[in-house]
C-alpha cells in the first residue's frame, strides 16, 4: 500500500520548529508513539500472537479473549499482564522471539514519511524516544526498521534479574499520562519539542511536547482504533496542532 505523504505546510512547520528548538538547545528530544504511529502493524499485539502460536509461554485457555477481557476492564493490567507472562524467561531469548515476530509479520508498513522525518530529526542530532503502551521487549523487535535501537524504546516491561525475567512491575506503566512520566523518568524532566500519536492514549504525550505536535491516522472506518483516531484528530483540529491522514 503506498501511504500519502505530508503536506509541504506540515514539512515547513516541522522544518520551522527544529530551526528554531536547535537555536535554544543542545540535542533536544523528541518522542513518537509506535504502533500506528511510525507503522500501520500493532507489534505488541503480533508478538503476543506470535507466543500464543509458537506455545512460547504458559497461557490461560483461549489467551487472546482473556487479554481482551482484560483490557476492557483495566487496560494498565492487561499491558502488564502481557510482561508478566514472559515470567522466568531470559530478556535474551524473548527479544529473539520478538525479532522472529517481527520477521513473520514481513514486510511490516512502516508509514515512510515518518521514516523521513526520523531521519532528519537524528541527523540534526535529536535525540528520539518511542514511548509505547505495548511491552517494550516486543517493539524492540521493530526498532531497527526506522533506525533506532533498545534504548530508544520506552514501554511496558518488568524487573530483569540476571537476564532472567520477572512479575515484577518496572517504572510506571506506559499508557495515557504514564507515557509522559516515563519519558521524564528517562530524559531526567527534559520535555520533548515534538510528539507524535496516533489515538487518545498518546493525547498526553503530544500535549506535553513544547513546540509541535502531530497527530496521524491510518485507521479505516470499520476499525476498532478508528473512534480514538478519529477523536485525536477532532482535538488536534480544535487546539492547531499538525494533523495527517496517511490513507
Amino acid at each position: 500500500m503506498k501511504y500519502k505523504d505530508y503536506s509541504s505546510d506540515i514539512w515547513a512547520s516541522i522544518n520551522n520548529s527544529l530551526d528554531q528548538v536547535l537555536k535554544e538547545q543542545d540535542q533536544p528530544i523528541a518522542a513518537f508513539d509506535a504502533d500506528g504511529t511510525l507503522w500501520d502493524i500493532d507489534l505488541g499485539e503480533t508478538f503476543f500472537h506470535h507466543q500464543i502460536d509458537n506455545k512460547l509461554v504458559d497461557l490461560p485457555k483461549d489467551a487472546w479473549n482473556h487479554y481482551e477481557t482484560m483490557k476492557a476492564a483495566d487496560p494498565r493490567k492487561a499491558y502488564l499482564w502481557l510482561a508478566q507472562i514472559c515470567q522466568g524467561k531470559t530478556l535474551t531469548e524473548v527479544r529473539e522471539w520478538a525479532k522472529a515476530g517481527v520477521k513473520a509479520a514481513a514486510p511490516v508498513p512502516v508509514f515512510s514519511e515518518q521514516r523521513k522525518l526520523l531521519q532528519l530529526l537524528m541527523s540534526k542530532g535529536v535525540q528520539i524516544y518511542v514511548i509505547t503502551a505495548s511491552v517494550k521487549w516486543a517493539v524492540e523487535g521493530g526498532a531497527d526498521l526506522v533506525g533506532l535501537g533498545y534504548d530508544n524504546i520506552i514501554g511496558v516491561e518488568t524487573e530483569v534479574n540476571n537476564d532472567i525475567i520477572t512479575d515484577k512491575q518496572k517504572g510506571v506503566i506506559t499508557y495515557r499520562q504514564g507515557k509522559v512520566e516515563a519519558l521524564l523518568a528517562k530524559t531526567g524532566g527534559k520535555l520533548p519539542f515534538f510528539a507524535s500519536g496516533n489515538t487518545m492514549g498518546d493525547f498526553n504525550l503530544l500535549e506535553s511536547a513544547t513546540h509541535l505536535r502531530l497527530a496521524v491516522s491510518a485507521a479505516s472506518r470499520d476499525d476498532k482504533i478508528f473512534k480514538t483516531e478519529k477523536e485525536l484528530a477532532d482535538n488536534a483540529a480544535e487546539k492547531g496542532w499538525l494533523h495527517h491522514r496517511f490513507i
